[in-house]
Parts: structure tokens; sequence; C-alpha cells
């Protein structure tokens, strides 16, 4: 394993090993798949959907305390991105819930604001649960 900056960065801030050693380009690759799931119907449950959203705001930290990467990362990035509010809807409120993290906006932080447009059949009993209004499943 690399030890760059990042890594190091990473591991300081106690993630796991294995994100560790995928560093920023695997956590973009993670991104990228947590999209092409949620345009095919997210197939597991509320709580892995808040860990999956957890790889964009560990991305955002990343850049935002070490902003030296740029050029094809990047743009991979704004394409997942970009993929990823197609297959999505406004939540109306934070995915993590009330008042549980108030650092969290829907300016900086997007993706906790959002869910996916097909939740699977997990997914979509655990928004209604939450009472995340207007969920349909693709398996309804």
């Amino acid at each position: 394993m690399t030890d760059d900056p990042i890594r190091r960065f990473l591991r300081a801030r106690g993630v796991s090993a294995h994100v560790v050693e995928a560093g920023l380009d695997g956590l973009v690759t993670s991104w990228e798949r947590l999209g092409a799931q949620v345009e095919a119907g997210y197939p597991l449950t509320i709580d892995d959907y808040l860990n999956d959203l957890d790889v964009r705001q560990i991305i955002e930290v990343v850049l935002s305390t070490m902003p030296t990467c740029h050029g094809r990362l990047l743009d991979r990035l704004r394409a997942a991105d970009n993929r990823m509010r197609a297959a999505t809807v406004p939540a109306g409120r934070c995915v993590w819930g009330d008042g549980d993290s108030p650092s969290l906006t829907e300016r900086r932080n997007w993706w906790y604001f959002l869910i996916p447009r097909n939740p699977g059949q997990h997914l979509a009993a655990d928004l209604a649960r939450a009472e995340f209004g207007g969920v349909s499943s693709t398996f309804d």
C-alpha cells in the first residue's frame, strides 16, 4: 500500500483499513458504484444506504482538507455526482434524521438530503417507516 498524504489523512481520521488502502481513487470508485446501484433500484436497507452516503462525505472532507487532487479524479467525481442526482429525489429533510447532524446542510452535504427515485424493497420499507413521503419501490 502506498502511504501518500491522503491515506495518512484517512488513517488519522479513523476510517476503516480497506478505505485507507483504497485511497481517494477507491472512494470515488465506491461513489460511482453507488450511483449505478441507486439507478438500478437500491437493494439494501436504510442503514446500508447511510453508510454508502458516508463515502461521499469522506470524499468531501478529504477534498476540503487536502485539495491537492484534480483532473481526471475530479471529472469522475463530478460525473458520479451528476449520476447520483439524476437517480434520486429530494428527501425533504436530512436522511440522518432531524437534529442528529446539525452541521449537515442541504447546500453543503446535498447527498444526505436525497433518496433513490426507485428504492428497492428493503429501502422503500425503511423510508416509509421513517416517514419519507412519496416513496415507491420498483418491487411494488
